[in-house]
């Protein structure tokens, strides 16, 4: 069975021939660079330059000839850089930095740095609506965004036989908008400013769904996932009140996300850390299909309970393995045993894409990576078969 055709079961609630594996298919599922070049170390593959998949994350692109040993099922896909954007490194003394193209800076320490932090906020002093309406804000439908996409999406989809992942231009409504005004300012905002806060998010939504009208049309039916996101969740609970959410933020995902149905056969993938429990059935409402990174470590993200309230109407794309504390500072027999508890609750059925809960981060040791891995081997295994999609 070719990886694409255990995908599009998973993603339709079929049992496959073995739970599909994401490991680097997603800018969300991948490595950070330090543990990335650790584990091709461990692994005895060939030394070669480490190329960034997500450089404020730090996180590698998940080369071929691993990709290929471990049998990754998931190509990432995603848009390039705008014609007027160029990344310019500053030096900052004890730092590193650059602004990104929404204007928003992002530093990182020169010795001992994992990330890249923001430092300034582009609409932090905005006052007005005229102020976000004068802001020069990306053009989504810049011709260099989408140089090569279509061939790049076809070679996935039909010559690799890949299951195809399709990133968005930038991170979610709530979460860019908080990024551009700085979280305090747009927090606030959200209780004293509700006009400005609301306003900046619209003009968000409105770039999205520009950059979508045009990325969906050069993917045709070469596209599995396409992928939104929005972090909702802190450790313990939700960042904004369940009630706030469906007043001010879940009718601009609305829109989005019925904008994206209407043009893609792709199912909705939806990115969002921490304990969102409480957001879930108004997620699933307003159109999300996928869920990811499933922090099973956050409050109230039990992944038997998950799967047993939501998956009948959830593709769980992540929660394998408690990153948080098991991959980090357990030991192989202890992610082995995790991994087989995850996959007992959240495979039947279909319905599950094995993948760590967000990106496997600098400190995790390359014994755990790979006990991970060989775990999701033993234990993913279905009994079925099915022909394949086209």
């Amino acid at each position: 069975m070719d990886s694409r055709t255990r995908l599009h079961l998973a993603l339709n609630h079929q049992e496959a021939d073995h739970v599909p594996l994401d490991i680097g298919g997603t800018h969300l599922s991948s490595i950070h660079v330090q543990a990335y070049r650790r584990l091709r170390n461990y692994l005895g593959l060939a030394v070669r330059e480490t190329r960034l998949m997500d450089v404020f994350q730090q996180i590698a692109e998940v080369d071929d000839d691993l990709r290929v040993l471990w049998g990754v099922d998931v190509r990432y896909v995603a848009p390039n850089d705008a014609s007027t954007y160029r990344r310019t490194m500053i030096d900052m003394g004890e730092y590193v930095g650059f602004y990104d193209e929404w204007g928003i800076g992002w530093k990182m320490p020169k010795e001992g740095g994992w990330y890249f932090d923001q430092f300034f906020h582009p609409l932090a002093e905005a006052q007005t609506l005229t102020d976000i309406e004068r802001y020069p804000f990306p053009d989504p439908e810049d011709t260099s965004r989408y140089a090569g996409l279509a061939e790049r999406l076809h070679h996935a989809a039909r010559e690799e036989r890949l299951g195809v992942f399709l990133s968005c231009m930038c991170s979610g409504i709530l979460e860019l908008a908080a990024w551009m005004r700085g979280f305090e300012n747009f927090y606030a905002d959200l209780v004293v400013n509700e006009k400005l806060a609301v306003g900046l998010m619209r003009r968000i939504l409105e770039i999205k769904l520009r950059y979508w009208e045009v990325a969906l049309r050069e993917a045709g039916e070469n596209v599995d996932v396409v992928a939104e996101a929005d972090d909702l969740g802190a450790q313990s609970r939700p960042l904004i009140s369940p009630a706030t959410y469906r007043r001010l933020i879940k009718p601009l995902h609305q829109e989005l996300f019925s904008f994206i149905h209407a043009r893609t056969q792709a199912k909705l993938f939806f990115h969002s850390c921490g304990a969102i429990r409480p957001l879930i059935p108004d997620l699933i409402e307003a159109g999300i299909e996928v869920l990811n990174p499933v922090q099973v470590s956050a409050v109230g993200m039990d992944s038997a309970e998950l799967k047993r309230e939501f998956g009948k109407e959830l593709v769980f794309w992540g929660g394998g393995i408690d990153t948080q504390h098991v991959l980090t500072a357990g030991t192989p027999e202890q992610v082995k045993n995790d991994v087989r508890r995850r996959i007992e609750d959240l495979a039947p059925g279909g319905g599950f894409v094995f993948a760590p809960v967000h990106n496997i981060q600098g400190n995790v040791p390359p014994e755990n990576i790979r006990a991970m891995w060989e775990a999701w081997k033993v234990y993913g295994h279905y009994s079925k078969t099915f022909q394949v999609v086209s």
